[in-house]
């Protein structure tokens, strides 16, 4: 692995792929470009925002939302 960091990382780039490093103790690492980590940070943080969303949508149906100037009065 030392003496191909620089390719492992060219392939993490240029090709795209998921390098997983395996170490002893189960100290597994994973090389990913930072587009690729930027893009599933993205994915978390939608599919967290989409959560809320259902969730409120939910509290909606249930009759638990409130009326936007009701709101704003209080």
């Amino acid at each position: 692995m030392r003496n191909n960091f620089k390719s492992y990382c060219d392939k993490a780039t240029d090709e795209g792929e998921t390098i997983v490093v395996t170490r002893k103790q189960d100290k597994n690492v994973v090389i990913l470009s930072l587009d690729r980590y930027n893009e599933m940070e993205k994915e978390i943080e939608n599919a967290k925002y989409l959560e809320r969303l259902d969730k409120s949508f939910e509290q909606l149906q249930a009759g638990k939302g409130k009326r936007h100037r009701t709101q704003w009065q209080q």
